[in-house]
């Protein structure tokens, strides 16, 4: 890891860097995904008083038109050159905090369908702003080879907070923690944008160039044999990990919702009354996001998409199994799940959390890092969790049976996995194929043109 010869050089501002990035990605993941996916629910159908239904087309809404503001966002950020500026990007940020601050403050006060539209629309612009601003920030604080590692650090202090610190899942709460601790970042945010405190005013200056250092501003899938080779926005290379993305947050949302709405499923983990469960939660996930950094930094990423899908795989199998023996033998239905269950769930988030802070800016340079991670974490992170939302929202309210419910998460991680394996596979043959021909050519030279002008068919 280059942090630590950051530490023997004493190199401060660098190494705030990390703790910066480690620090709003961690709290914003923590907010965005906790707050505004199941303390919006609350707010819908508890004080609005709205349907499941209604409030699963209100997420869908949301998710919508957070990823247009943020693809408008990352575009011009990269056309205008907002994304070598760390200056503006720290100013879009405060502005960003700010509008989360006073909407969470009014969130319990939102008492109408017109408010609650309101509120939805203002947050859209905050996430969607926030999106390319706050990923867009990696490629100045930390370098290429420590990603993986950060990511991990930021995933590991995220969900081990929201373990071992439960909140109890209703907008009051809710908005009355988040205040507390969003306050003094708005504060500290506002003084680094602010651009009148001399020692704020060092840090950020020192900051602001390390992305013209090709340690960190070229990512680690923008090159090719010591070469800079951007990946094209229109290209598979981009592409893929989106496609892959998108089914990874559909997968979690749509089984994590109705999980977490079952007694059985959450008593002895995310709802516990016994503190050692969420301690053990915590750790479990911290150990998972370490691993999942070691392997994103030695391997390559595929390797750990196949991971993600197939321990999704496994944990809803063992959903699946409890109910099956439920129904089989009453007489021993209505006891908490095994922990097992949750630990491995713990396990594969940790796991993807980790790839989706690394992956975006890891396909970036500094002249695209706004518009693919606009991209990359709207479309497939907060479109396709807040559209599973509303798919899962829409099973309760039809009355799909938990059983069938899980059955269709657990098909979507089998044919991810599946057919992830079969791409792979056929890459590698392809490119067996490929080998093969250029032996035969380089063996025989005569044949590469033949006597009629033919190439050899390659």
């Amino acid at each position: 890891m280059r942090l630590f010869g950051f530490v023997r050089e004493r190199e401060w501002a660098t190494l705030l860097g990390y703790v910066l990035l480690v620090g709003l990605l961690a709290a914003g993941y923590y907010y965005n995904v906790t707050f505004v996916q199941l303390g919006l629910l609350d707010l819908g159908t508890r004080l609005v008083g709205m349907t499941e239904r209604q409030v699963s087309t209100w997420m869908a809404a949301l998710a919508l038109l957070t990823l247009v503001v943020a693809v408008a966002t990352g575009v011009t950020m990269d056309r205008r050159g907002w994304s070598r500026n760390l200056w503006v990007k720290f100013r879009l940020l405060f502005g960003v905090l700010l509008v989360q601050f006073l909407l969470t403050l009014v969130a319990p006060f939102v008492g109408n369908v017109p408010a609650f539209g309101a509120w939805i629309l203002l947050a859209s612009v905050g996430l969607g702003v926030g999106i390319p601003v706050t990923f867009g920030m990696t490629i100045d604080f930390v370098p290429v080879e420590d990603r993986g590692y950060v990511a991990a650090a930021i995933t590991a202090a995220a969900y081990f907070a929201a373990n071992v610190y439960p909140l109890d899942w209703r907008i009051e709460t809710f908005s009355a923690v988040m205040v507390a601790a969003m306050a003094p970042a708005v504060v500290g945010l506002g003084v680094l944008a602010s651009g009148r405190v001399g020692a704020a005013n060092r840090l950020v200056g020192a900051l602001a160039d390390q992305h013209e250092q090709r340690a960190f501003g070229v990512g680690r899938f923008c090159r090719s044999d010591g070469q800079t080779a951007p990946v094209s926005t229109r290209s598979f290379a981009f592409w893929g990990p989106v496609v892959l993305m998108f089914g990874v947050f559909f997968v979690d949302s749509l089984g994590f919702l109705r999980i977490v709405e079952t007694p059985t499923f959450v008593q002895s983990a995310w709802q516990s009354p016994d503190f050692s469960d969420h301690l053990a939660l915590g750790v479990v996930h911290v150990l998972g996001a370490l691993v999942a950094g070691v392997l994103y930094t030695n391997f390559d990423r595929n390797w750990l998409f196949l991971w993600v899908f197939g321990l999704f795989s496994l944990t809803h199998l063992f959903y699946t199994t409890d109910v099956r023996l439920a129904a089989w033998f009453p007489g021993v239905a209505g006891g908490p799940s095994s922990p097992i269950n949750s630990a491995v769930y713990a396990v594969a988030v940790s796991f993807y959390t980790t790839l989706n802070f690394a992956l975006w800016p890891d396909l970036s340079t500094p002249e695209t890092v706004g518009t693919h991670t606009a991209i990359g974490v709207g479309l497939a992170g907060w479109l396709a969790t807040f559209l599973s939302t509303a798919v899962a929202l829409s099973f309760e309210s039809s009355d799909v049976t938990l059983l069938s419910h899980l059955n269709v998460v657990n098909a979507l991680a089998l044919l991810l996995f599946a057919g992830l394996v079969a791409a792979l596979y056929l890459r590698r043959l392809v490119a067996a194929a490929w080998d093969s021909d250029g032996e035969v050519a380089a063996a025989h030279p005569e044949r590469a043109d033949g006597a009629d002008g033919t190439e050899v068919n390659r």
